[in-house]
């Protein structure tokens, strides 16, 4: 087969690729700048010079492919600049599933996430769950925008397969947590908010999800790939005992809530690192757990287990 895929210089992306090739596909990548994209060069994968921003970039790519994976997408917390979440998530995904169609792409898969939903609050939903309140975070609600577009394009006929991923773990990983997880790998004493509940899911069984997804999904569904419901603090906690470091400092909920609302104040005026910005001080207290028995029962995904790959994760991590 001959996919295209969006997103694949990201951490996802790039795991994404090499198994597809691994497989024997042809893979071709829209990327924003081929010279910083070595990686995908080196596995073989044909680079196409384009943004998700900008629609005429990628028809031309789609065109001709057995399936397009629109994985590209914008995560940040605490930015001061959020309007790039709005033309990368929201926008860029018209624009992908738009040229997806002009180019009759037989199917694409969605890269989606159960932050969708926001705080669950202790409850684990599954994806006929459908949130309505306000979300906490920038992404959140440009993904839910995001989320419902792909739906919209589905229900007019376009053969879209929505993935929703929980918090990704794996060497590499770049996001705030991947950057604690390194840390403590490295015999470092981390800080950890006690609040924040999260399923881990390696990013290799991520990456297969998908590939499930193109292959077995059902047009128009949605799939949460949803590794094991546990907590930040627990995380890091088994992070540092795997790695022989010293245990994380816990931050209780109250005082990180009172910080947030200090947070809150200040970087009306101040500067504020995006750690300590408001929101991502509210999304360190929120739960966001989902259900994978979909994805179990008609794709056949299962995720690792935690201790196994964090065990394989924390090794990378500490000879990097």
């Amino acid at each position: 087969m001959r996919y295209a895929l969006t997103g694949g210089t990201g951490f996802i992306g790039q795991h994404l690729a090499q198994q597809l090739r691994e497989a024997g596909h042809e893979v071709v990548a829209i990327v924003r700048d081929p010279g910083k994209a070595g990686g995908l060069s080196a596995l073989g994968v044909d680079l196409v010079p384009g943004d998700v921003t900008s629609r005429s970039s990628m028809v031309e790519a789609f065109t001709g492919v057995d399936g397009v994976f629109h994985v590209a997408g914008w995560y940040k917390l605490g930015t001061a600049d959020p309007e790039q979440g709005w033309a990368v998530n929201v926008q860029g995904t018209r624009n992908a599933l738009d040229a997806a169609r002009d180019a009759r792409v037989p199917r694409v898969v969605y890269t989606s996430t159960i932050a969708v939903n926001s705080d669950t609050g202790g409850n684990v939903y599954d994806e006929t769950y459908t949130f309505t309140g306000k979300h906490l975070s920038v992404y959140d609600h440009t993904k839910a925008q995001a989320h419902a577009i792909a739906q919209d394009f589905a229900a007019s006929g376009l053969d879209v397969v929505t993935v929703m991923p929980s918090a990704v773990y794996g060497p590499g990983d770049t996001s705030q947590l991947g950057g604690l997880i390194r840390q403590a790998s490295k015999r470092h004493r981390v800080l950890a908010p006690a609040g924040l509940r999260i399923c881990m899911t390696h990013v290799d069984d991520i990456a297969r999800g998908h590939i499930l997804a193109m292959e077995l999904g059902r047009s128009g569904q949605s799939y949460m790939l949803a590794g094991e419901c546990t907590s930040a603090a627990e995380v890091l906690r088994m992070v540092a005992e795997m790695a022989g470091g010293p245990a994380p400092i816990v931050l209780p909920d109250v005082m990180v809530g009172a910080t947030s609302v200090s947070a809150g104040v200040l970087e009306r005026f101040l500067p504020l690192p995006s750690t300590y910005r408001a929101e991502t001080l509210r999304a360190s207290r929120a739960c966001y757990w989902g259900s994978p028995a979909k994805a179990q029962a008609e794709l056949g995904w299962h995720a690792r287990d935690l201790r196994v790959g964090l065990g394989a994760t924390v090794q990378a991590e500490a000879m990097s």
